[in-house]
């Protein structure tokens, strides 16, 4: 394991660079964060002493504490007491927690994340219809069955919605696609509470998931797209109208 000083951990110090005074600590784990995401930094690289980080950025050692136990709480860094803070996991597996922390420090505006995850939605289903193979496409097809046979509980139908997506997620075949995906979806989790909230608005859902699953089934990333983008508009409408309330 790759330990302070030497090899790796020399060159956080070397890409660090001064920070502006009075810079807050989530700049400073904003620059740790860019540095850990280039891929540079080998996991499992012990990190220099705060003492040295501070003096590189230019800070006090208190901002680089404090950005380092953020960063202890979504799992980008581990301290362990008298030995050091080391980096876990490679970049790509850094990447969803980086995401979720970008966006949760960020203002969030229901309406921006709700044209964000249509995008993304929108996107997966097209991915799904050209890669999906037999395997992947039953399990979709098992999720509209699920919410065929649940349309009187509304709960469960719900469930079913939300593991077709996942499900869906699958057959894109895509991680950091469906990575980002997932952060957006726990920024609304609010979606999930409100999906449907009668029978009748849960037949058009049933009907526009189907929609999406023939498309994929059928191989026509077209039409997989356009099906999920009537799924997007109709539920992105129906939450707005919630929050309107």
């Amino acid at each position: 394991m790759p330990a302070y000083p030497g090899d790796s951990a020399g060159d956080i110090v070397a890409a660090l660079t001064a920070l502006p005074t009075g810079t807050p600590v989530s700049e400073v784990a904003r620059r740790l964060m860019d540095l850990f995401t280039s891929g540079s930094i080998a996991p499992g690289t012990r990190l220099p002493p705060e003492r040295q980080l501070a003096a590189t950025l230019e800070v006090g050692r208190s901002a680089v504490r404090e950005a380092l136990a953020a960063l202890e709480i979504l799992g980008i860094v581990d301290v362990r007491p008298g030995s050091g803070t080391y980096l876990r996991g490679t970049a790509s597996e850094l990447l969803p927690q980086t995401l979720r922390w970008g966006l949760l420090i960020g203002e969030r505006n229901t309406v921006e994340l709700l044209e964000l995850r249509s995008g993304l939605e929108i996107f997966v289903a097209r991915l799904a219809a050209a890669r999906a193979d037999p395997v992947t496409i039953a399990a979709v097809g098992e999720q509209v069955a699920r919410m065929r046979s649940t349309i009187g509980d509304l709960k469960s139908f719900a469930r079913a919605d939300l593991e077709f997506h996942h499900a869906l997620g699958r057959a894109a075949d895509n991680a950091v696609l469906v990575d980002l995906l997932h952060v957006v979806r726990s920024l609304l989790q609010v979606y999930a509470d409100r999906a449907v909230h009668s029978q009748d608005a849960a037949r058009i859902a049933l009907d526009e998931h189907d929609a999406v699953y023939r498309a994929v089934r059928d191989g026509d990333p077209d039409a997989a797209a356009s099906a999920m983008a009537v799924h997007m508009a109709t539920a992105s409408a129906r939450l707005s109208e919630d929050l309107s309330d």
